[in-house]
């Protein structure tokens, strides 16, 4: 049982370094353009947290030899991601991380150990420690089910990695293994509960990977109906009605934007002052006005 559980942590070891090493090609653009855009450094700190406290239960835990190598080595990864993240993010957001260091992977895992050294004795010192790292380990395998809301609301599996999110089920399948073959509580709780939100994400992986086309399909279809549509409307906004038998029209007429409604004739202006005049005369001017009109007539 010793060999086989000594050979599982080995498998384990492989694959949890093949995931703490995934980030890799992403910071090596980083390097290249000296910029981290829109990435977040947020999980690598709290990674590197995770990383460094299991790395402390594998030296408390008699036996953890093969826990401290794989989270030693993922804790070294970690840590120069936080650092070439530090180096390359903007002043303002480079603050604000610092501190995050400072607050979690300084003040929080400094207390603990020095708590745990000094104030707590026996076994009671794996209990403590194990329980914080099961709940870090629990809270990095729920991450994805936001991945996993928007997967199913868009029915599209674009934003959900298939190699991380397979080698995420694997890795928890492996410790979950490990687990239950050296009997310890602290890793197969956390492990379990990822195993089943792995399996949970490549079930909906299976369902949703054929009908992103179709959805994508469907929606160039919608946008070309309606660009159709809006084509014809704006035919029949500039076709005009016309009369077969008058050769003279123009057989389509639009509205031309701009143009000002057509200036009155000289006439149509003198007879315009002329109903004015009269509308504003007085009963004795109306009356000299007629006559005026008259003889100019006559």
């Amino acid at each position: 049982m010793a060999s086989l559980s000594f050979i599982v942590g080995i498998i384990g070891n492989v694959i949890s370094i093949l995931v703490f090493a995934s980030p890799a090609k992403t910071f090596w653009g980083v390097v290249k353009k000296k910029s981290t855009e829109n990435y977040k450094g947020d999980p690598y700190i709290t990674t590197l947290l995770s990383t460094s406290l299991w790395s402390f239960y594998g030296v408390l835990k008699p036996g953890g030899l093969l826990v401290l190598t794989v989270n030693a080595a993922g804790a070294i990864m970690q840590f120069i991601y936080v650092t070439l993240f530090l180096i390359y993010a903007p002043k303002d957001k480079k603050i604000k991380l610092m501190k995050l260091v400072a607050i979690l992977n300084g003040g929080f895992l400094g207390v603990v150990i020095a708590v745990t050294l000094l104030a707590i004795h026996g076994d009671l010192r794996l209990t403590v420690v194990g329980i914080l790292c099961a709940a870090l380990t629990i809270g990095m395998y729920a991450s994805p089910l936001v991945v996993m809301r928007t997967v199913i609301k868009t029915k599209s599996v674009e934003y959900m990695p298939f190699f991380l999110s397979f080698f995420l089920f694997l890795n928890a399948g492996v410790w979950s293994s490990y687990a239950v073959l050296v009997k310890d509580f602290y890793i197969g709780v956390p492990n379990g509960i990822g195993f089943i939100l792995g399996s949970a994400q490549l079930i909906l992986y299976t369902i949703y990977k054929n009908k992103s086309p179709a959805l994508k399909s469907k929606e160039s279809t919608e946008e070309a109906e309606e660009d159709g549509s809006a084509h014809l409307v704006k035919g029949d906004v500039e076709m005009g009605p016309y009369e077969a038998d008058d050769e003279s029209r123009p057989k389509n007429r639009t509205i031309a934007k701009g143009r000002s409604l057509p200036k009155p004739s000289v006439s149509r202006q003198h007879s315009l002052q002329k109903i004015i005049k009269a509308l504003s005369a007085s009963p004795y001017e109306l009356r000299s006005y007629v006559e005026d009109e008259d003889d100019i007539g006559r």
